[in-house]
């Protein structure tokens, strides 16, 4: 009887280190800036962007370095805290070689008020079809 139960009480121990070993590399879902909230998507309509243009530098270092450049208003009654926005960035054939999230709000906008905003990227990827990027609203922060 004493073996049985020590095969039983090894099975039970391979088991449950199996269910651990699982736990422990099962695949997790990325872990990302959060969505617009409700709340936010509601008000994107709020916020303006105009003027907005890009132009090519040569950094101090010697690598381009291209700037987005325009102005934000916030035609709502709210005061934003800060806002950031994807830069979608295309290739020839359309597809998407470059997705980055920069902050284009960065300190309290008020309801009326205009301001600008710079949006340096020296990463681009080869193949991009030096278009302007796509700007979309990812996140909006409320004071």
């Amino acid at each position: 009887m004493g073996s049985k139960s020590l095969l039983i009480t090894l099975a039970i121990a391979l088991v449950l280190a199996g269910g651990l070993l699982w736990y422990v590399n099962r695949p997790r879902p990325a872990v990302g800036p959060a969505p617009l909230t409700p709340e936010a998507k509601a008000y994107v309509h709020n916020l303006h962007l105009s003027d907005v243009g890009m132009k090519a530098t040569e950094s101090y270092v010697k690598q381009m370095v291209t700037e987005i450049q325009g102005k934000i208003t916030n035609t709502g009654g709210r005061t934003v805290k800060q806002a950031e926005v994807f830069c979608i960035f295309y290739n020839a054939y359309g597809e998407v070689i470059l997705r980055e999230r920069v902050q284009i709000v960065q300190s309290e906008l008020k309801p009326g008020e205009t301001r600008a905003f710079r949006l340096p990227f020296d990463d681009i990827p080869e193949g991009w079809n030096n278009q302007m990027p796509q700007l979309v609203i990812a996140r909006i922060e409320f004071a």
